[in-house]
């Protein structure tokens, strides 16, 4: 591809060497003309220059103070000074004032000229060149940081949606879907972390089971549905019924739950068994206009301060208390220490179911 016609500057006060040198160059460059320094900066004023070439010796300014003025106002300028004189002082001051590209000396051989002008153009080409790749670099390089910011924040978005889908998976897989309480592996696992805690720290804690009474006859008369309403309506009571952060209550399955009392001896347990009982008891369940009456049978172990106990221990004994407090006649509490003999007769209800 053909190189673009460059602008070159000349300055000269003598007047019979611009006319010779527009003659030389202006068949490869695009040529203006100054008789002086003053000249030479309205020249860069009105045209872009690519190229200058400037006397040295001129009234009031001389070359190296124009270059030195070009550097500041239009540093891609090629700068080029000649000069009869071959002073060293002149070339030293040349170089570090005006930065030239080139110092020629007059008289100069026409092909020396030519060829160094040729080779001032194509440097000019080449800074131009590299600067229009320094500006695309840079601005790939902005919109490399800006795409990577943008997935960045994209990723951080999605980290944020999988942790929460995660984190409503684990309550999902920790809920029960009807009632809202913890499910029974909830339950089992925070039984579990509170042996444990039993172990070390010494402390009473007590588990207990409840059964929704008379279930199946709910079921027959008010349907699954109503069975449903009944489940999530004892959900309700027995959650505003146990204490806050200190108790736990979660659905086992069908119409059983569960409850966690931590540090809750068997005295504890007894006014909790009786006050969930009697909750439910007074507490009737609306349903499509109806109110339905439930009672709930509960029995309780527990595991005394230096007593050991596993889940199962727990289990066992709490189901064989439910038992007791089924044959009483429902609508009671039975509650039995973990390696003692059962406690005093169950608790009695004001009403039988």
């Amino acid at each position: 591809m053909q190189q673009p016609v460059r602008s070159l500057l000349l300055v000269d006060d003598e007047p019979y060497i611009l006319p010779a040198l527009v003659a030389l160059l202006k068949n490869e460059f695009k040529v203006y003309t100054a008789n002086s320094a003053d000249a030479a900066e309205q020249a860069f004023e009105q045209h872009a220059i690519d190229i200058v070439l400037t006397d040295q010796n001129m009234p009031r300014r001389t070359g190296i103070e124009l270059l030195e003025s070009v550097r500041e106002r239009s540093p891609h300028t090629i700068r080029l000074l000649m000069t009869g004189y071959a002073e060293l002082e002149d070339a030293v001051a040349a170089i570090n004032r005006g930065q030239v590209y080139y110092y020629l000396l007059k008289p100069w051989r026409t092909e020396d000229l030519l060829q160094i002008l040729r080779n001032a153009s194509e440097r000019f080409e080449l800074e131009r060149s590299n600067d229009r790749l320094v500006m695309e670099l840079r601005n790939l390089n902005r919109e490399l940081e800006q795409r990577v910011a943008d997935r960045t924040r994209e990723l951080e978005a999605a980290y944020t949606q999988l942790e929460q889908r995660s984190r409503e998976l684990e309550r999902l897989a920790l809920t029960d879907q009807l009632t809202g309480l913890f499910n029974r592996r909830a339950m089992e696992g925070l039984a579990m972390a509170e042996l444990k805690r039993h172990a070390r720290y010494d402390n009473p804690l007590s588990i207990g089971v409840i059964d929704v009474d008379n279930f199946k006859q709910i079921n027959t008369d008010h349907l699954i549905t109503g069975g449903d309403a009944v489940l999530r309506g004892i959900a309700r009571i027995l959650s505003g019924s146990v204490r806050e952060v200190v108790d736990s209550i979660g659905r086992l399955g069908g119409e059983e739950f569960l409850v966690i009392a931590r540090e809750t001896n068997e005295e504890g347990a007894v006014t909790l068994a009786e006050r969930i009982r009697s909750t439910v008891e007074h507490t009737p369940i609306e349903y499509k206009g109806h109110q339905i009456s439930v009672t709930v049978s509960i029995g309780v172990s527990v595991a005394d301060s230096g007593i050991p106990a596993t889940y199962a221990d727990m289990n066992e004994v709490a189901a064989a208390a439910l038992q007791q407090a089924k044959q009483a006649g429902k609508n009671c509490c039975v509650v039995r220490s973990v390696h003692t003999a059962p406690t005093a007769p169950p608790l009695e209800s004001s009403t039988s179911a």
